[in-house]
């Protein structure tokens, strides 16, 4: 069986038989590609894989792929439920990944915009052309709300109320939240409805609101791609996710609480929401210290 023919199979069971989203069903497929390619190169047969070969396997991750302490603790997880899978189909005897341990990943403070960042990375889109006034509704609703790629892309026409102004998402696990966003969100939104879309779709029936040139539902890589176009142009490195991360903490800089902001991003967790308020704290430090570097530690300069 080839690489990809296993793969395919190993994520319809995770979808089919083990239930988990089609997020993680992704990510563990990833990892589990990623590991057979490997083995490829190594010239190591899969069914000879002993705990001593992943171990191999993940140090080389970490040392040439520069993979941090995050990604190989999903890579494990994926590794994980990969073993899993190849001992029911009797490839392995006993699932050897099931003895790694996931290292404790540290939780470096998300990176973030200030507002005039966001503002010269959203200028920066070229609204004369329709793909462009479609980025900027795009990239304008998710930072408005915070919203996840995958929660983009997944967003439905009939979830869009425009004259409430509010979403309804469908998040991880398949939890549904509603979410406000803004006049600026709504103008451009109003925008690529009116006239974008419906030339892009045509007389199909599509659900999602974010299409591409084809008129079919935009991916998750493709809303990826645009925004590398994005950062390209405007100067201002970033990722999708940092919209994200930006939308948080401006709204706790602007004095929203805590289990707001919490409910607004769909954390099941308020610790994770709380460290957005660290991010907050050392712009703090960081603008006092530019503005009075003679107050910094010890009075000296």
């Amino acid at each position: 069986m080839t690489i990809d023919g296993l793969i395919s199979q190993f994520y319809t069971d995770l979808l089919t038989v083990e239930r988990l989203s089609d997020l993680s069903c992704q990510t563990y497929a990833e990892s589990a590609k990623l590991f057979l390619l490997w083995l490829q190169k190594e010239e190591v047969k899969l069914a000879l894989v002993t705990k001593k070969i992943l171990v191999h396997y993940l140090i080389w991750r970490r040392t040439e792929e520069k993979s941090d302490e995050l990604t190989i603790a999903k890579d494990i997880s994926g590794l994980r439920a990969f073993g899993s899978y190849l001992v029911r189909l009797g490839i392995w005897k006993e699932n050897a990944a099931a003895e790694l341990d996931r290292p404790k990943a540290s939780r470096a403070l998300p990176r973030v915009l200030s507002l005039q960042q966001v503002e010269s990375l959203l200028s920066a889109i070229d609204v004369t052309k329709p793909l462009g006034l479609r980025d900027r509704a795009m990239f304008e609703l998710i930072y408005s709300c915070g919203l996840r790629i995958s929660e983009a892309s997944s967003l439905v026409v009939e979830h869009v109320h425009m004259s409430e102004r509010l979403l309804i998402v469908h998040g991880k696990g398949d939890k549904e939240r509603m979410i406000p966003f803004g006049e600026a969100a709504r103008d451009w939104l109003q925008k690529y409805f009116d006239t974008v879309r419906p030339a892009l779709v045509g007389s199909r029936a599509v659900a999602e609101v974010f299409v591409n040139f084809r008129g079919e539902p935009m991916s998750r890589k493709g809303i990826w791609k645009r925004f590398k176009e994005l950062e390209a142009i405007s100067g201002v490195h970033a990722k999708v996710h940092t919209l994200r991360h930006s939308f948080a903490t401006h709204l706790l800089a602007g004095g929203a609480d805590l289990r707001s902001v919490q409910e607004l991003l769909g954390h099941s967790d308020l610790a994770t929401t709380q460290i957005y308020t660290h991010v907050d704290d050392r712009q703090l430090r960081e603008g006092h210290h530019a503005y009075f570097p003679g107050h910094g530690k010890g009075g000296k300069k």
